[in-house]
C-alpha cells in the first residue's frame, strides 16, 4: 500500500454500487482501498472469486483481498465507503461513525436526519458544516455523510441552475428508471421484459422528501416513479414553474452560466450537458458518457401547465450512487475530515 494514500473500507464490496467504488478506486490519486467487507455469507472468500456484476474488466488489485465481515471491532480505516441496503447500514453506519471513521453512505437510512449532510457537492457543499452538529449532538469522532437517491440526484443536479438563477417553486417529475437501479439479480425478467412496473417503493416519497433537504428550501414536488427495461441511466421527464416565468432562452442560458468551482478528481469538467437534438438524451447512447458523472439534459420546452419542461437523464450507478459517494468522500478530504 501507498503511505500516502489513505486507506479505505467498502462495506457491501461484492454487490454492484461496492464493485463500482472499487473500480473507481483502482487508480485513485488519493485513496486506496485496504479491506472489502461483505456479509457473513461472503465473509472469507477471496475477493477475486466473486462474480463480477459489472460491464469491463474486474481490476485485478483487488483479487487477492479477502472479504471480512462488517465489523467496526477490526482496525478498519479512517474513510468507509457503504454501499449497504438500508437494514443493514441503519445498524452498521452509526457504528464505525461512533468508532472514529466518516463514512460516506449510499444507503437511506439516515439521508433524512437533521445532523446529517445529504451532499451534492457541486450544489451544497456547505452542508458538510452539519458534521460539528452531528458529533457534538451523538458523541462520534466520526461521521455519516449522505448522498441523495439516485434518482434525486439526477433531478436535484437539473434543477439546482434554475433555483439558483430564478427559485424553483413548483416540480412535477416522472421517472423511467433503469433495473440496474434495482441492484443485482433486480426484477425478475419476466416482471419487467416487455413492460413497466409503475410502482418502485418508497422511491417517491423518497425523492419527495429529499429535494428540498437538498436545495434549502420547501419545494412542493411530486414524483411518479416507473421501472422501465433499460440496463442503465435514469431517464426523467420533469416539469416546473419557476418565479418570473423565464423563456426557455434564459433557462438554457442559465444552464450554460452554471459552473460549479469544484477542483477534485471525481468531479466532471461539465456536470451539466446540453443536447439540441429532439430525440436526446438516450440511456444507451448517453447514461455513461462523461465517466457517468455528468447529466443530460434536452428538449427544453414550454409545458402550458408550469411553465418550462425538459427531458433529464443520469447514470444511476455512477453518478446516482458509487460516484457520488467518492466525490463526497473527495470533498470531505478536502475540508479536512479525515485528518
Amino acid at each position: 500500500m501507498t503511505r500516502s494514500k489513505i486507506p479505505v473500507t467498502i462495506l457491501g464490496a461484492t454487490g454492484v454500487v461496492g464493485q463500482r467504488l472499487l473500480r473507481r478506486l483502482a487508480d485513485h490519486p488519493w485513496f486506496e482501498v485496504a479491506h472489502v467487507a461483505a456479509s457473513e455469507r461472503s465473509a472469507g472468500k477471496r475477493y477475486g472469486d466473486i462474480p463480477w456484476r459489472i460491464p469491463g474488466a474486474r481490476p485485478s488489485d483487488f483479487d487477492d483481498l479477502i472479504l471480512e465481515e462488517a465489523s467496526p471491532t477490526q482496525a478498519f480505516p479512517p474513510l468507509v465507503f457503504s454501499a449497504l441496503d438500508s437494514g443493514p447500514a441503519r445498524e452498521l453506519e452509526p457504528a464505525f461513525a461512533s468508532a472514529g471513521a466518516v463514512v460516506c453512505s449510499n444507503a437511506s437510512a439516515f439521508r433524512m436526519e437533521t445532523d446529517v449532510p445529504l451532499l451534492i457537492p457541486e450544489i451544497n457543499a456547505g452542508a458538510l458544516d452539519l458534521v460539528k452538529v452531528q458529533r457534538a449532538s451523538r458523541g462520534w469522532t466520526g461521521a455519516i455523510l449522505c448522498n441523495p437517491n439516485c434518482t434525486t440526484t439526477i433531478l436535484a443536479l437539473a434543477l439546482a441552475p434554475l433555483h439558483h438563477a430564478f427559485g424553483v417553486e413548483a416540480v412535477l417529475m416522472t421517472s423511467l428508471q433503469a433495473a440496474s437501479g434495482a441492484g443485482h439479480p433486480g426484477v425478475p425478467s419476466l416482471d419487467l421484459l416487455g413492460n413497466v412496473v409503475p410502482h418502485i417503493p418508497g422511491e417517491e416519497a423518497k425523492v419527495e422528501e429529499e429535494l428540498p433537504k437538498i436545495l434549502g428550501t420547501p419545494i412542493a414536488t411530486s414524483a411518479l416513479c416507473h421501472r422501465v427495461p433499460v440496463i442503465e441511466g435514469h431517464t426523467e421527464a420533469v416539469s416546473v414553474r419557476l418565479k418570473g416565468s423565464p423563456s426557455p432562452e434564459q433557462v438554457r442560458e442559465a444552464f450554460a452560466a452554471w459552473r460549479p468551482d469544484l477542483d477534485l478528481p471525481s468531479a466532471p469538467r461539465h456536470p451539466l450537458m446540453i443536447h439540441t437534438a429532439e430525440d436526446r438524451p438516450q440511456p444507451r447512447l448517453d447514461a455513461e458518457s462523461g465517466d457517468g458523472m455528468a447529466i443530460h439534459i434536452g428538449r427544453l420546452r414550454p409545458c402550458p401547465i408550469l411553465g418550462l419542461k425538459f427531458t433529464v437523464l443520469g447514470s444511476n450507478t455512477e453518478r446516482g450512487a458509487a460516484g457520488g459517494a467518492l466525490l463526497n468522500a473527495e470533498l470531505a478530504f478536502s475540508k479536512g475530515l479525515l485528518t
